[in-house]
């Protein structure tokens, strides 16, 4: 449709996964074959108004990228606010000017029995982010148990040091005892 697409890979070749068993929905076909089809008949219709005719060919495109799973513009979601986003126009073009546009991506959308590439991969991100977190609570947990743990030491530790000052007398000074060595044949 554009300058761009007719430099880009056929449907199916893009990103080098032409042999992938992951191939181009037939829904990508249809919106592809659909807005040529509404493109040319805009430019016939009024030849005056080309701006129709590239948002028709915007919209176009952006469906097919959304459907295949490789957007540029958008989250990846197949909604009509991420269409109009891939699209670069204003979500009031798909709800008011063009309907048809619309109606026939909701109903491609329906059809597609897969989802995108870009939410598996996001499901991907997500497991291994809730993965992670369960990892990272029970490390939390441990440090915390262990963190009782020596307050605990510590408290025994700072009463019998109490208890070691009380008995050493009224002048409160701690006296060392001499220690007796071993023989280092032992």
């Amino acid at each position: 449709m554009t300058t761009a697409q007719d430099d880009a890979p056929a449907l199916g070749e893009q990103d080098g996964d032409s042999g992938d068993d992951r191939a181009t929905p037939a829904a990508a076909g249809i919106a592809e074959t659909v807005g040529r089809v509404l493109a040319m008949a805009a430019a016939a219709a009024s030849p005056s108004r080309p701006g129709d005719t590239a948002e028709i060919e915007a919209i176009t495109d952006a469906m097919i990228r959304l459907l295949v799973g490789t957007p540029l513009r958008s989250d990846g979601q197949l909604t009509i606010k991420s269409l109009a986003q891939e699209a670069g126009l204003k979500r009031n073009k798909l709800t008011h000017k063009h309907t048809g546009l619309k109606d026939l991506f909701y109903a491609l959308v329906r059809t597609q029995d897969a989802r995108p590439k870009v939410i598996d991969d996001l499901k991907r991100t997500n497991d291994e982010l809730t993965k992670k977190l369960a990892r990272l609570r029970s490390e939390h947990q441990r440090l915390r148990t262990d963190f009782q743990q020596l307050v605990r030491v510590v408290h025994v530790l700072e009463m019998e040091n109490q208890q070691l000052r009380e008995s050493a007398g009224s002048d409160g000074v701690v006296r060392v005892l001499p220690v007796q060595h071993r023989p280092a044949d032992c």
